[in-house]
């Protein structure tokens, strides 16, 4: 019995963190040795408010993922000014050395200037929100900061649809 009830404060302990639908996620702040967007500033998740926002956490080996989602949404053209994107790269994830990954987000940064394209060196989102680590987690936020869609793994055709309808729904 007693072994019960310590496995069940474990489990509520490790996941009273996690990101949580219709919950605004724990605070987070990436910078410093952690990383931080593609100019050295902190990153804060506090910043995810006033707009949609979509969130895009990626292992680098998986980036081609969920293309055809960030087609779909590109292919919207919502107003940026009610909906936004975030590219949180997980540079912990994999073999490609930092050096080569942070211009290759600089590029993109210059490519997609709308984009907030932001590094995760220590897999910070992945400990603090309880990310699926090594893939590619899609999160979407309503303009309170609540999280009103997560998907860890590719999102299908019938999902797209979906999540294009929860954004029009929110706006």
């Amino acid at each position: 019995m007693m072994k019960k009830i310590i496995l069940s404060v474990l489990v509520l302990c490790a996941t009273s963190f996690a990101v949580e639908l219709g919950k605004v996620p724990k605070h987070v702040v990436i910078d410093g040795q952690n990383g931080g967007n593609v100019v050295g500033k902190p990153w804060d998740s506090s910043m995810l408010k006033g707009k949609i926002y979509t969130l895009f956490y990626v292992d680098p080996d998986k980036k081609d993922l969920n293309n055809a989602l960030a087609d779909a949404l590109k292919a919207k053209n919502f107003d940026r000014k009610k909906v936004d994107s975030v590219a949180i790269i997980n540079l912990a994830a994999t073999w490609i050395p930092n050096v080569i990954l942070e211009s290759i987000l600089k590029k993109k940064q210059k490519k997609f200037p709308d984009t907030i394209f932001v590094k995760d060196k220590k897999k910070v989102l992945v400990h603090a929100w309880k990310l699926a680590d090594d893939n590619s987690d899609i999160l979407i936020f309503d303009k309170k900061g609540r999280l009103i869609y997560k998907k860890f793994g590719k999102v299908s055709n019938a999902e797209i649809k979906k999540v294009i309808k929860l954004i029009e729904k929110n706006l």
